[in-house]
């Protein structure tokens, strides 16, 4: 079996769950206009920036109604600022980082989102000195489920693929770090818990559940 030497985490979704607010905050705005918006709908946006989704205009195009996009937009940024305060490191983060940092493994984030996102936060979550890489969404032509992230992450940290694994929560996630040629553990949040996520190697509830003795195999032919 091929040794780990490193994890690749996502962070939206894994490490803080921006994404549930991010879904609820546009849930709400789209029930001001009388129009639903649900997971499966959702569903291709997460995990990724070129999606091509916009929340006004899918408002326009349900309503039939001339929307001024600016309000929306401002009315979401308000909302998902509310929500999103409320959130912390999702369970086993911390405890996982520390374990694998005391076990010589090298550790980055793949991450669809721009650079300073990622930072901030994780500069605010005490977390951003532990990470030894960080690919982001701003440094890449295309995001994920192209492998380019993964790539990235795992050239910077200069190990192999398939000694890496990668910890995600979405499809695109998943897909992404399989191209690229890592195994990938999927740890759903309250949203893409609705996504199927079957084609993870191993899915879990939290990482407080994941045991790096026992991970699935490497990747065939990565």
């Amino acid at each position: 079996m091929t040794e780990l030497r490193a994890l690749v985490f996502d962070f939206d979704g894994l490490i803080l769950d921006t994404e549930t607010p991010e879904f609820g905050a546009w849930q709400d705005v789209f029930g001001q206009h009388g129009v639903p918006l649900v997971a499966a709908v959702w569903a291709h946006v997460i995990g990724s920036t070129d999606h091509g989704w916009d929340g006004t205009n899918e408002i326009a195009l349900a309503t039939g109604l001339a929307v001024d996009r600016d309000e929306v937009k401002a009315r979401w940024r308000v909302r998902h600022a509310e929500m999103l305060a409320r959130e912390v490191v999702r369970p086993g983060v911390v405890e996982l980082v520390e374990l694998a940092k005391a076990r010589g493994l090298g550790l980055a984030i793949a991450s669809s989102s721009p650079r300073a996102w990622v930072q901030g936060h994780l500069e605010r979550l005490g977390l951003f000195a532990a990470f030894d890489a960080v690919a982001t969404g701003d440094e890449v032509e295309r995001t994920k489920p192209d492998p380019a992230l993964y790539t990235l992450a795992v050239q910077r940290l200069g190990v192999p693929p398939a000694s890496a694994l990668a910890l995600e929560d979405s499809p695109n996630g998943i897909r992404a770090a399989h191209a690229a040629g890592l195994r990938c553990v999927a740890v759903p949040n309250d949203v893409s818990r609705h996504l199927d996520v079957s084609a993870a190697d191993l899915v879990l509830d939290s990482l407080a559940e994941l045991d790096l003795d026992a991970l699935p195999p490497a990747r065939s032919g990565s």
